[in-house]
């Protein structure tokens, strides 16, 4: 430091400032020398800055000017990053403050974008003031100098989202860098937003958009602003949607039954539209419109009873009779009866005494009326007198005139007494013998076969089940009765009429029929006749049909398409532990060629529910031998399988012999059997048989038992229930329980019969069943009540109620099938299909065409449950011809089109095409495709 009095000895305030400036401004910035801290005192005070040089920002290449003001100040300079600024580079400027008579001094220079960039420090270029005065010095705040700027790219542009009505949106920027820092402003639909007004929007947190309960009118393009002194900057628009998710309304009521009488339907809906989906918000899920069944109570008009016995005569010589409207009394908006419920006439034929003048007339007629009584009397007990001592009483003599020509027969009885009401828990005593003269239903000795177990039951030969006959066991015997017949030429009734029936007329039901004796049947059939327009055929209650497509002939051809069931004995043998599932089904003729790939539905009876079964289809060649055409897991080209928890729906190029069999993985493995009970009447009496039959569940094999029991006169006597029968080597047992003790009883060794696994397991070669004979104590019992207990060891149990009358005239029919197949087995044309024709042509238009984004008939194969095996349906001219030609098949026997409406509805939220189907167009063609076909 320098004192300037030193070098300058002046004589005033004013010579020696300009010292100083010589000085310093002479040789201080040559030499590095700075200007001292503080001159010499003088009277006043410090310097107090009225101005402080600001903060600065160089805009391009545009100088910034420093300002300084202080008072009292005899001199001014600016300092910069440490170093004095040349007093050629200041503009100064001096006035008198008039309310102080203070000195005030301004001071500013100007700063280049060029001394900026020359500035390399560890910090900003700054600049700052010192001013002097009498007293001393003072210094001004510093003032940073930078070069503004703002890049163009934005770190962070906000990113578009999709959300929620009242859900939270959240969208980030972060502005370019810049000097200074640039301030965020938010544009929707390029109109700035204030946060202020609006208090569900938040613009403050760090740049961000924040909304924190979305509402549809925050729907919008949104752009965030970034700005400075030097630019503006705008990111990329980013799109919010705030979609709304549809919701259900209330269903509506349920409309009226569709048919005026009768069964029919009836439905009701609902609509998307609480709230309706907006902006690509999900549709409702679920169906539209529900459908139940309905029986509208038919009108029944009244009809009158028979007129009732006429009245006695009233003293009016009138008699009346009385009749009601109860046969039956109207009901459910009926009519009543026509005419008059009583009438009366006169009871004397016109010679009617109205009065009676006198007691004595009285006593004239009453006299007469008790005379004619004790004659009457008289004459009856004469009569009945006579009668009894006539020469023909109870004994009759010639009792052969009482047999009808039957035989007589030698029996071993029990004891003394009613040989058919024998109890067999005491022992035969087999020294007495009596001869029983009676109607036995034998008529030759061929004949007596059919009292035996073996052909009147027919049981299975290889069950070992220790069963005597039914008809011993009801005489006590323990060895086939002998029979001691003589063949005279009377033996039978007049005439070649050899067929069973019972002595008495009142009970006309027929007797069993030996099952040997039935026709064989090896083949069940049907055939149509079918052209271009496609069809139908059916074998009725058997499960299975067959669908030829619309265009698979040629046009102007026709063939004469046939299907059959083989009833026979299976020619497929099977190998191992493989097991044929369904019947063996031929279609043809072999020689047809079809362009479209026709649908086989077979039915099976295998539990699909668990993967425990490998299941394959096969086909027979024409040297009889079988071959696999593939497995159902399989993927192929060539055919298409389609396993139902009931059926198994084929897509086939070529006809042939058809058959799944089953190979079980695991003792999982299920089979599914229907369990039935029939039940008849024995050439006894008093005796009624029971038939249990376990059959694979499959309509063809329940079919052939309804046959059967038909031909035998054999009566359904409770719904049959399904069984299932595992593959764990266990057999079966059926047994009778709960029969009324003092009215029915059973036959010896007959309450429980076992069968072994490998018969019921492979049971689909013939009928599998289990016979039992009851007898009633006493001719007046008609009713019949008792459980019949169908169970594996180790596994399923099914319990048939048997609740029946044994008189045919009091038994309540039980239908053997809840619906028949079809009226007409061959249905060709339109008909023939639940789908119209129009509506089949705009579905494959929109779905046929390929799609990058899978929204072709790969979505119609996924909204209808076909997700395997698609790599077949990529081979076909017309996917959604084939998908549909296979929702046919699986649909044949459902109600209504809901499950392809609902596919479509779904569909239609992407394919505009599909909004003219409409559900009515649907329903329309539901109600005549069942009106056609008597559904």
């Amino acid at each position: 430091m320098f004192c300037c009095s030193e070098k300058c000895s002046l004589e005033t305030e004013e010579k020696k400032m300009k010292c100083i400036s010589k000085y310093s401004w002479g040789k201080g910035t040559d030499s590095g020398e700075v200007l001292p801290d503080s001159i010499p005192s003088a009277p006043g005070t410090l310097p107090h800055f009225i101005e402080e040089p600001d903060d600065a920002y160089i805009i391009k290449s545009n100088p910034i000017a420093l300002r300084c003001k202080a008072r009292p100040a005899m001199q001014i300079f600016f300092k910069c990053n440490g170093e004095w600024v040349h007093q050629n580079e200041h503009v100064s400027e001096e006035s008198l403050d008039e309310s102080s008579g203070l000195k005030v001094r301004e001071v500013f220079i100007n700063v280049t974008r060029q001394q900026v960039e020359d500035f390399h420090g560890p910090e900003d270029y700054w600049c700052q003031c010192v001013a002097w005065s009498h007293l001393g010095t003072s210094k001004s705040r510093k003032a940073s100098v930078r070069i503004a700027y703002l890049r163009k790219n934005f770190e962070q542009d906000p990113q578009g989202r999709e959300v929620p009505i009242e859900g939270m949106i959240v969208l980030h920027c972060r502005p370019p860098e810049g000097v200074p820092a640039a301030e965020v402003e938010w544009l929707k639909n390029e109109e700035p937003i204030d946060s202020e007004q609006d208090e569900h929007i938040d613009t403050r947190a760090d740049h961000n958009l924040i909304i924190r309960q979305a509402r549809l009118s925050d729907s919008g393009n949104y752009t965030c602003m970034a700005a400075n002194i030097v630019a503006k900057r705008r990111s990329l628009s980013a799109t919010v949607v705030v979609y709304v998710n549809g919701g259900w309304s209330s269903w509506t009521e349920w409309s009226a039954c569709n048919v005026p009488c009768g069964r029919g339907w009836q439905k009701r809906s609902r609509t998307c539209t609480n709230p309706a989906p907006l902006n690509g918000g999900a549709f409702c899920e679920g169906m539209s419109v529900q459908k139940i069944t309905c029986t509208a109570l038919c009108p029944v008009d009244g009809s009158w009873e028979v007129w009732s016995e006429w009245s006695v005569c009233s003293p009016e010589c009138e008699h009346l009779r009385i009749r009601e409207c109860t046969a039956p009394a109207p009901r459910n908006g009926g009519k009543f009866c026509e005419g008059l419920s009583q009438e009366s006439e006169n009871c004397t034929d016109g010679l009617c005494i109205l009065g009676i003048e006198n007691a004595s007339d009285i006593a004239l007629y009453s006299g007469l009326g008790a005379a004619v009584v004790a004659v009457a009397v008289l004459v009856i007990g004469i009569t009945l007198y006579r009668r009894s001592q006539s020469d023909y009483g109870v004994d009759v003599i010639d009792s052969s005139a009482l047999t009808g020509g039957f035989q007589t027969f030698n029996f071993k009885t029990v004891r003394q007494g009613n040989s058919l009401l024998l109890n067999p828990s005491m022992q035969p005593d087999l020294t007495v013998s009596r001869t029983y003269s009676g109607p036995i239903c034998l008529q030759d000795p061929l004949d007596k076969e059919l009292m035996t177990e073996s052909s009147l039951f027919n049981p299975l030969s290889d069950i070992k089940v220790k069963v005597q006959s039914s008809f011993m066991v009801s005489l006590g015997v323990s060895e086939r009765a002998e029979y001691h017949g003589k063949n005279h030429s009377g033996t039978f009734p007049h005439g070649n009429n050899r067929s069973f029936t019972t002595v008495h007329a009142r009970n006309k039901t027929p007797y069993i029929q030996n099952l040997s004796s039935l026709p064989t049947r090896t083949e069940l059939r049907t055939t149509g006749v079918f052209g271009h327009l496609g069809g139908r055929l059916v074998m009725p209650n058997t499960g299975v049909s067959l669908l030829i497509p619309h265009g698979a002939i040629p046009e102007e051809n026709s063939w004469e398409i046939y299907m059959s069931i083989n009833q026979g004995e299976p020619s497929l043998q099977s190998d191992g532990s493989e097991v044929l599932l369904s019947p063996e089904v031929t279609c043809g003729p072999p020689d047809m060629i079809v362009t479209t790939p026709f649908a086989l539905t077979i039915p099976h009876c295998a539990d699909v529910s668990s993967e425990h079964w490998n299941i394959h289809l096969k086909k027979r060649t024409q040297q009889g031998k079988w071959e696999e055409v593939m497995s159902v897991e399989d993927e192929s080209t060539s055919c298409y399988c389609l396993l139902d928890p009931f059926a198994c729906h084929v897509l086939l190029d070529s006809f042939g012999t058809y058959a799944l069999t089953g190979e079980p993985i695991t003792d999982c493995a299920v089979k599914q059997l229907k369990v039935a009970v029939f039940g008849c009447m024995s050439c006894n009496s008093l005796d009624y048989n029971l038939r249990v039959y376990c059959v694979d569940n499959t309509p063809w094999a329940f079919q052939e038992v309804v046959s059967d029991e038909r031909h035998q006169g054999g009566q359904l006597l409770e719904e049959p229930k399904l069984l299932h029968f595992k593959g764990n080597t266990f057999s079966l047992q059926i047994s009778v329980l709960d029969i009324p003790p003092f009215l029915w009883r059973i036959k010896p060794f007959t309450a429980c019969q076992e069968v072994p696994f490998s018969r019921v397991w492979c049971s689909n070669r013939q009928p599998l069943h289990c016979a039992f004979s009851l007898e009633r104590y006493t001719p007046t019992t008609t009713q019949l009540s008792c459980k019949i207990c169908i169970r594996q060891l180790k596994g399923h149990e099914q319990i048939l109620q048997v609740q029946t009358s044994i008189l045919e005239s009091e038994r309540e029919t039980i239908t053997f099938f809840a619906q028949e197949d079809s009226t007409f087995p061959a249905q060709t044309g339109p008909k023939a299909f639940k789908i119209p024709y129009s509506i089949r042509q705009r579905i494959c238009a929109t779905f046929d065409t390929p799609n990058a984004k899978g929204k072709d008939w790969q979505m119609l194969a996924q909204k209808n449950s076909i997700n395997r095996n698609l790599s077949y349906f990529a081979t076909q001219s017309s996917p959604s011809a084939v998908i549909l030609n296979l929702w046919e098949a699986r649909h044949q026997h459902d109600g209504d089109l809901d499950s392809l409406a609902c596919a479509l509805e779904e569909i239609g939220r992407t394919h505009t095409k599909l909004s003219n189907i409409t559900d009515s167009q649907l329903d329309e063609a539901d109600f005549t495709y069942s009106r056609q076909n008597g559904l």
